[in-house]
């Protein structure tokens, strides 16, 4: 489960980078005025658990039915922030900790993808960690980051982001395999599908 990145880090900034376990007293209500489903490539992603680090920051995350967000295979996140952080300063602090995590995750991978005309950009990232029997958990993340404005008039950025995982060598095997052919698809859907837009 996406870790909360220090918001004092980020200038407050969005990552949720992924493989730590959501607090089993977290509580899926909307704090964004998106309640979905968010329907993704056909798939109804339904609200499963939210967090406000701070009163800048909001989290949700959505899943398919019968997943769980403790061990899910198919994730969708939204987030605000509303500190006036700008997109590129957010997608940066991103990859400076997928940097420092190269030190110890040696499948951390990524690619930024700059669209200035509208102002937004992607992060399209894999990340890894080892279970309690030394098995590779692997997710892949396509992030993409919009400028936003919430109902106040502050300004700040929304993150709009896809993941997948698998648990196991063999599972994070055939992922990784699978990912040549998986990703332009999703990656073109998540740069065109409408952001959500909060309600008042």
């Amino acid at each position: 489960m996406p870790a909360t990145l220090s918001i004092a880090r980020l200038g407050a900034a969005l990552l949720v980078l992924g493989l730590m376990a959501t607090s089993a007293f977290a509580q899926a209500t909307d704090r964004l005025g998106v309640p979905g489903p968010i329907d993704f490539e056909g798939e109804a992603f339904v609200l499963a658990w939210s967090s406000q680090p701070s009163k800048t920051y909001i989290k949700q995350e959505y899943l398919p039915a019968g997943q769980s967000a403790e061990r899910y295979e198919q994730m969708m996140l939204v987030e605000t922030i509303t500190s006036g952080i700008a997109v590129m300063d957010a997608v940066r602090a991103q990859v400076d900790m997928l940097n420092q995590r190269k030190a110890t995750d040696p499948l951390v991978n990524m690619e930024v993808i700059q669209n200035e005309a509208a102002g937004e950009a992607l992060l399209d990232f894999i990340v890894s960690s080892k279970d309690a029997n030394g098995q590779y958990i692997v997710e892949w993340n396509a992030y993409r980051y919009a400028r936003y404005s919430d109902a106040g008039g502050n300004r700040g950025v929304m993150l709009l982001g896809i993941s997948r995982r698998a648990y196991g060598n063999d599972a994070a095997k055939s992922l990784l395999t699978q990912l040549k052919g998986l990703r332009p698809g999703r990656i073109k859907t998540l740069t065109q599908v409408r952001l959500p837009r909060p309600a008042p």
